[in-house]
């Protein structure tokens, strides 16, 4: 989850725990239309599996910052499945997010995949040395778009109310313009 209950409820000024399970799932629901958006997973992933053709040099990873590169494996057919092989000599990690080879471990005809471990460490959790944490506006832009969800959720999914003759129409967008403002500088472009 990209931002933990306690700060929800801080920035909404509750101080009860009725709402606990809708914000929970709330929070989870949010964390995932945040990933989507992103087109990337943000939280932490161990021993994670990039695969892509033998016979490319530049690996435009899903989960960064990347912390280490286990190693590869390479895959001919079916039947004889996925072989590691060794890491190659020459390889390196550019901005945290692309891993580049100096040769190819393959041919058009083989499929590759790297088993890496990066991401965001995430609220709440133990941040260790070479681990990078969740950006704090990545966790503002969710608890502000939490808020919003959470402070019309009896409005959801109508187009106008009318009362009287005061009619009042609703926006019908999915995430509030600052936080997709947010959330553009952390997409992962292929």
């Amino acid at each position: 989850m990209l931002t933990q209950l306690s700060i929800v409820k801080a920035r909404l000024a509750i101080t009860g725990t009725a709402d606990d399970a809708m914000l929970n799932r709330m929070i989870d629901a949010i964390s995932a239309r945040f990933e989507r958006f992103c087109n990337r997973s943000l939280g932490r992933q161990v021993d994670t599996c990039e695969e892509f053709g033998a016979d490319a040099v530049e690996i435009v990873t899903g989960s960064y910052p990347i912390e280490t590169v286990s190693r590869f494996e390479i895959k001919d057919n079916e039947a004889t499945g996925w072989q590691e092989i060794a890491l190659p000599p020459d390889y390196w990690v550019r901005r945290a997010c692309v891993i580049s080879l100096s040769l190819r471990l393959g041919t058009c005809r083989q499929w590759a995949r790297v088993i890496y471990t990066g991401g965001y460490v995430l609220p709440g959790d133990e941040i260790k040395p070479g681990q990078t944490p969740l950006p704090e506006d990545i966790q503002e832009a969710c608890v502000e778009q939490l808020a919003c969800w959470y402070l019309n959720r009896t409005k959801l999914g109508l187009l106008s109310v009318t009362d009287g003759s005061l009619t009042t129409a609703y926006a019908q967008q999915e995430l509030l313009p600052s936080v997709q403002s947010t959330l553009r500088r952390h997409v992962r472009f292929q």
